[in-house]
């Protein structure tokens, strides 16, 4: 494989390639360690569990056979049974020891084997010419004859027993030593395979983190830097593609990001111009349009005062005639002259409403906090007279707003005005005022019991001069729910037509939350006023 094939490898390869080729190495000394362990642990046995215990074993047969020897040199002397106990003794000992060395012995201690073998001959041919026919001679013809025996005999075979037994402890000690030093070297192995095993983990972090320093931490930081410059303003800087192919791709969404960017912002800063642009245009044409209104509504306010004094003269004429001339004249004249009375009056009316219009929000006193439960008191009074006995105006739960209180009174006076004024004939009319906080505002509902508004009368209604019903059918002007409409929008709140209703009409507004109030529905139970008009 090429170098530069190699450099096209992603970070995730190489670190799974330096993964896998580390768990390899490892593997070999794990399985490595694992055989010297097992081989290990057989010296260790070899050395504790075999060697020692024949070699206790064997200096215990050799004590075993010093004892019988002691035994029969006893019995000789004595002549008893008892004192053959240790001759006794010692032969069942030597046989039980004989027995331990044979069963810890494996195949291939061949030498320890055979020095066992000999040891078992000598000890066998000590038994028959020396041990045994002592102990006849001494059973048959007393112990004199046992001393002679002993002393007419040679130790020649019981030394050569105990030179066989010192042969098969110098075996057993080979097999000792030789199990030591394996083990010691088996743990200087596996101290060998634990360094080496340190050794390559800690190799492999320094590659680790070699890999990680020249294929992401510079490069990344390298990146940074770029892109600090690009967020600083310097859109046309190109970022060059670094580190592992990863982080070469990143750079490259990175510039194509910026590519994109920079291509935007071109675009947006045309389109800002072209707004500016337009807001300048804007702004021009809403001076404009603001100046017009002005002069509209200066207009309107001088041409209605300055028609009131001609107005009021023709109409005060026209009375006159009307009041020296009735009866006089023929009915046609009569006719007229009323005519002419009630043309002047209804253009009178118009022109105050008129006036009044074009005062909202000119001549203002400043907002307020005002009681909107102290303000029906007051539009109640006012429209006694026009509601009759049996008329029914109520309220509940009615905040305090911040507000003019004569320009929210005008607005109660019109709505409950129209409810009293279009009621259902042979109907006591019945009018319901609530309010209710929604959010920053308050939303107040005027509801009657009346003949109600069409729903494609809907946006007509708060419109100047408009009507819906014939001027013999009701009187008025049409001006009436216009002037609310101002006086909602003045104080910045909305008002529309509650189409849902069954029966009656159900007017909506706003009102905004006057500063400080608290987040809490004003309690219908406690301020519940109902007064029958």
């Amino acid at each position: 494989m090429s170098f530069f094939e190699l450099r096209r490898w992603t970070l995730r390869r190489r670190v799974a390639a330096l993964c896998v080729t580390i768990g390899v190495l490892l593997s070999a000394l794990a399985v490595y360690a694992v055989i010297t362990a097992a081989q290990h642990n057989r010296q260790l046995d070899d050395a504790l569990n075999r060697a020692s215990p024949m070699r206790a074993a064997g200096e215990s047969l050799n004590t075993a056979l010093v004892d019988q020897e002691t035994g029969i040199r006893g019995y000789a002397i004595t002549g008893r049974e008892a004192s053959l106990g240790p001759y006794t003794a010692g032969v069942a000992d030597e046989k039980r020891l004989v027995a331990r060395i044979e069963e810890l012995l494996k195949p291939e201690d061949t030498k320890i084997r055979a020095a066992l073998d000999v040891v078992t001959q000598r000890a066998q041919a000590w038994h028959d010419e020396v041990a045994q026919p002592v102990i006849d001679a001494i059973r048959t013809q007393g112990p004199l004859a046992g001393q002679a025996k002993i002393t007419a005999g040679s130790t020649d075979a019981f030394d050569s027993l105990r030179v066989a037994i010192n042969q098969m402890q110098t075996e057993i000690q080979v097999l000792r030593a030789s199990a030591a030093d394996a083990a010691k070297h088996s743990s200087q192995t596996m101290v060998s395979i634990m360094i080496a095993a340190a050794a390559i983990i800690i190799l492999a972090g320094a590659a680790l983190l070699l890999l990680m320093d020249r294929l992401v931490s510079r490069p990344v930081v390298e990146l940074a830097s770029q892109v600090r410059e690009v967020a600083a303003g310097d859109y046309e800087r190109d970022i060059d593609r670094v580190g592992s192919p990863e982080l070469a791709s990143l750079a490259a969404d990175v510039d194509g990001m910026r590519q994109k960017i920079a291509n935007d912002l071109a675009e947006v800063r045309e389109a800002r111009s072209q707004v500016e642009w337009v807001n300048d245009q804007l702004k021009a044409q809403a001076e404009e349009l603001t100046r017009s209104n002005r002069d509209l509504e200066q207009f309107a306010y001088v041409a209605s005062h300055d028609l009131q004094e001609p107005l009021r003269k023709v109409a005060s004429f026209c009375q006159l005639l009307q009041r020296r001339y009735s009866g006089q004249l023929d009915e046609r004249a009569d006719q007229y002259i009323a005519f002419a009375v009630d043309g002047a009056q209804r253009m009178q009316r118009l022109i105050n409403d008129l006036l009044a219009f074009s005062r909202i929000g000119r001549i203002t006193a400043g907002f307020t906090d005002v009681d909107l439960g102290r303000v029906l008191t007051e539009v109640k009074s006012q429209l006694e007279a026009r509601a009759g006995d049996d008329a029914e105006i109520s309220w509940a739960g009615l905040p305090t707003v911040e507000g003019e209180e004569p320009l929210l009174t005008t607005l109660f006076v019109n709505l409950i005005g129209n409810a009293l004024k279009f009621h259902r004939p042979d109907v006591p009319p019945v009018v319901h005022i609530t309010a209710k906080r929604d959010g920053d505002e308050w939303a107040i509902n005027v509801r009657d019991n009346g003949i109600g508004i069409e729903a494609e009368f809907a946006d007509k209604v708060f419109v100047i001069f408009q009507r819906l019903h014939a001027r013999d059918a009701y009187e008025g002007t049409g001006i009436g729910l216009a002037i609310v409409k101002k006086i909602v929008e003045y104080h910045g709140g909305r008002i529309w037509l509650d189409l849902e209703v069954e029966e009656g009409t159900s007017i909506n507004f706003t009102l905004p939350v006057a500063p400080g109030t608290p987040d809490v529905e004003v309690s219908t139970d406690k301020k519940e006023e109902e007064v029958a008009a």
